[in-house]
């Protein structure tokens, strides 16, 4: 397998979701497998069900299950079928978005599952290929998709959008405050020359950057339009209703977020029942809502976690436990 993704707050994760060797469980980040790598050492006769957009993770995903297969390093301990006929952990791998966990489930069987895994964001392999489109920090054409089959690019959006959706962008999805006057700019340069690159895009975004504050400044211009190219908030919202409802009683649900968009839904949805965070409350005046908290407050990683990977340092990690039918 490629050794792309460095999982972030392994261990946690695993503990999250206080994994069963006979149970079914879905990774629906898949990226580089570290994670998924780690749930299927932990099974036995147990299923896991990975989902990912990216046609990258693909490759890995085929080489997963050939270890698997084998059962070679580091499954070797693990049940194969024999003369016997007995049963093993197996590995299903989907190439979609997660936001149709539901009917992918429903496609292979599965109506209800032990425990769901979400690790949000960008993984590392797509940030350290330039020509994705993703990074600050090297030169490539503005793309930024995730699925790289889908239709809108950065590229689309930067250069086709309306000032006033531009700004909306900015504002919304990067918590940009200046989004007005950014957009303006986009809008000026664009009439002369398409922006094709990220780094027309960054030149245009440093003469915007409050002082001090370039990088942090020009990341949340990337984030912003990453986030409107693959859609991410309405996917997360649909993912976290579907989740909760595929989940068996006492089955988890571990999401790990890198920023307050992505954390401020999977709080709400975990604590209060729904996106909005609203408190609402039957007749007797219970709380309504799917899921208890495990974690009252973000599980967040090390000092020592950070310094050995950067990609560790805003993470968020929340974990909600399927409540039980009375």
């Amino acid at each position: 397998m490629s050794e792309y993704h460095n999982p972030v707050m392994l261990q946690e994760c695993l503990d999250g979701l206080d994994i069963k060797p006979d149970g079914v469980y879905v990774d629906v980040t898949f990226g580089g497998g570290g994670h998924s790598k780690a749930i299927l050492d932990k099974l036995t006769t147990g299923h896991l069900i990975a989902f990912d957009q990216d046609k990258d993770a693909e490759q890995n995903a085929t080489k997963l299950a050939e270890l698997l297969e084998k059962g070679e390093p580091p499954f070797s301990s693990g049940r194969r079928v024999g003369d016997e006929g007995q049963a093993k952990r197996s590995f299903t791998f989907i190439e979609s978005n997660f936001r149709y966990l539901k009917k992918y489930l429903r496609l292979h069987g599965i109506t209800e599952v032990d425990g769901i895994l979400a690790d949000l964001g960008v993984s590392s392999h797509q940030f350290d290929e330039p020509e994705r489109g993703f990074t600050i920090r090297a030169e490539g054409e503005l793309d930024m998709r995730m699925d790289q089959a889908a239709a809108k690019s950065a590229r689309e959006v930067v250069n086709e959008y309306e000032e006033k959706d531009l700004i909306h962008i900015l504002s919304a999805y990067g918590e940009i405050r200046n989004a007005r006057t950014l957009a303006r700019e986009i809008v000026s340069f664009r009439m002369n020359q398409p922006i094709e690159t990220n780094e027309q895009l960054k030149a245009i975004a440093m003469k915007n950057a409050p002082k001090g504050r370039d990088l942090k400044y020009l990341a949340q211009v990337f984030q912003a339009i990453r986030i409107e190219v693959n859609d991410e908030m309405d996917a997360l919202r649909e993912f976290l209703v579907q989740a909760g409802e595929v989940l068996k009683a006492e089955g988890r649900l571990v999401v790990m977020s890198y920023h307050s968009l992505e954390d401020r839904p999977v709080k709400n949805f975990i604590n209060k029942g729904n996106i909005k965070g609203v408190d609402e409350k039957d007749f007797y005046g219970n709380p309504i809502r799917v899921l208890d908290p495990v974690n009252r407050k973000p599980i967040i990683p090390t000092a020592a976690e950070i310094k050995e990977n950067s990609r560790a340092r805003s993470a968020k990690l929340r974990i909600g436990k399927k409540r039980s039918v009375k």
